[in-house]
């Protein structure tokens, strides 16, 4: 595998890109448009000027992965590819029109995955053109920083689709893990109740957003709390994902809180547009409720 394609130049496109370009691959990063992706490439250089600075990358590695990195206009022109990964929103439509589009002119070797958190690949298959040679890859936010990636196949994946890309991962740096077709797969199944139950608690009243954030980075040791986390993710990707847990099991425990609806209805979807559950525009961030 020499080539790969990369379909979504936003923040997780970019990074996948960013990755497998300093991993020695030539990288084809596609968006709406070549414009978008351009912007994507502009983010990737920024991001490499600043391991440059932390003298975590030489500056002959940082222009040698950056001349890896070719934008182009859309995906007809990612018929050289020997894998695909569509890192496009996570809207289902979105995602089949993409796998339908560049289904047509990938070669009949080719491997197509889904970078989708929570969709069932194997019904995502079915808008590929070959559901042997179609899975899902999972990375995590942000990509060049985060060791994890879980792969997922579908019903009809074959196992050369799954090694190819598990060799793939690996040779970015990445762990692998594997994760049986089921809606969230392993980390998002763990992850997106807790993030949704802090949502149910900040609704009912049981705490104020810094508080919950206060006692779970503590008391539970992590990084960051879950309503900053909820943030970081995009609250928008937060209730798509609780919504296809939701509606893939059936269980109410699942059922997304309305204060997250309500947030994402208002469009205060968290970092990326500067208003979540905390105003992100000013120098530190201020909780919004």
């Amino acid at each position: 595998m020499q080539t790969v394609g990369v379909i979504g130049a936003g923040q997780m496109g970019a990074g996948i890109a960013q990755v497998s370009a300093q991993s020695g691959y030539r990288v084809l990063l596609s968006d709406v448009d070549k414009a978008r992706a351009e912007q994507g490439k502009a983010g990737i250089a920024k991001q490499l000027a600043r391991a440059v600075d932390k003298e975590k990358i030489s500056a002959a590695d940082r222009d040698a992965a950056l001349d890896r990195i070719e934008c182009v206009d859309d995906v007809s022109a990612m018929a050289p590819c020997e894998l695909v990964i569509e890192a496009a929103t996570e809207r289902e439509a979105i995602k089949r029109q993409i796998f339908e589009a560049v289904g047509k002119v990938l070669s009949d070797t080719a491997i197509l995955a889904s970078n989708t958190s929570s969709i069932p690949i194997t019904r995502l298959a079915q808008a590929s053109p070959d559901p042997a040679r179609f899975m899902g890859v999972h990375f995590f936010n942000p990509v060049p920083v985060m060791g994890l990636i879980e792969l997922i196949r579908g019903l009809a994946t074959a196992d050369a689709t799954v090694d190819a890309v598990e060799a793939f991962g690996r040779k970015l740096g990445k762990e692998i893990v594997h994760a049986n077709d089921a809606p969230g797969f392993i980390v998002n199944r763990v992850l997106l109740p807790m993030l949704n139950e802090a949502c149910f608690a900040l609704g009912e009243g049981v705490a104020s957003v810094r508080d919950i954030d206060t006692a779970v980075r503590l008391g539970l040791n992590h990084p960051m709390g879950p309503l900053t986390l909820a943030d970081f993710i995009g609250l928008d990707t937060c209730l798509d994902i609780c919504r296809v847990l939701f509606e893939g099991t059936g269980d109410p425990k699942f059922r997304p809180a309305p204060l997250l609806v309500k947030y994402v209805e208002a469009g205060w979807v968290g970092k990326k547009c500067g208003r979540g559950f905390y105003d992100w525009t000013g120098p530190e961030p201020v909780p919004t409720r």
